[in-house]
């Protein structure tokens, strides 16, 4: 005799990528259709790194083949000369800590953008998902990937996109898009000025222009760090 007991039901259903059922069951789907083809007009080149083996995390790192401003009207400079080195631009992705990865067409497009246009190293980590992994794993995932970089700066045989050569280890600058943006403030928090925990690798928490630009009557630096620090509570009850 069969069994009559009720099947597990969907609870949440988050545009159908990942599906919540009432037993606690999570399915995500593998299949994610954003309808826009990946960047590769060969402006940057581009190529996942393994960082962390226990949780199986990539980082996706973006070069740009070219160190010269399109709207320069010098076109000698390359990214192969000795003189000129490039900034490193940690993107964390959005997705309200349950969802994206940096695979995904919207995030590897930011991120082409952000090399080609800044001229800078960039470096896009995946980091584990609620409600599988409760915070402050994202943060801590994040964080491990700065370290791929400290270990990069200071190891023998480092990964040829981000050495001593090519990249300015002490000029280093986290953002990200959404909850993503949550966790780069509490990185700046935790890793606090100077960044001595990270050396050689010195992070900027703001930017010249952020710096130097005068408080807005509505809305200050101020005001958007209560924010994120109020977002970050929540999701952490």
């Amino acid at each position: 005799m069969g069994s009559l007991a009720t099947p597990p039901q969907v609870v949440e259903d988050c545009f159908g990528v990942l599906k919540l059922y009432s037993d606690g069951s999570i399915v995500r789907s593998p299949i994610i259709d954003y309808q826009i083809p990946i960047n590769d007009d060969g402006s940057v080149v581009w190529k996942d790194s393994l960082f962390d083996k226990n949780h199986g995390l990539y980082l996706r790192l973006f070069k740009p083949t070219t160190t010269t401003n399109p709207s320069s009207s010098s076109s000698s400079s390359s990214s192969s000369s000795p003189n000129k080195k490039l900034p490193i631009v940690f993107y964390i992705h959005g997705g309200g800590f349950c969802l994206g990865s940096r695979s995904f067409a919207n995030f590897h497009n930011t991120c082409h953008s952000l090399a080609f246009g800044l001229k800078a190293i960039v470096v896009s980590p995946d980091y584990r998902l609620a409600p599988e992994h409760r915070l402050p794993a994202a943060i801590e995932d994040v964080y491990g990937a700065l370290k791929w970089v400290q270990d990069q700066a200071v190891c023998e045989s480092p990964d040829e996109w981000v050495c001593g050569d090519e990249v300015e280890f002490d000029n280093v600058f986290i953002l990200g898009d959404s909850s993503g943006g949550n966790v780069a403030h509490h990185l700046a928090v935790r890793i606090r000025p100077g960044s001595e925990e990270l050396k050689p690798v010195q992070i900027r928490v703001l930017t010249k222009s952020e710096e130097e630009r005068a408080c807005e009557e509505f809305w200050n630096l101020d005001m958007y760090d209560r924010h994120s620090r109020i977002g970050f509570l929540r999701f952490n009850l």
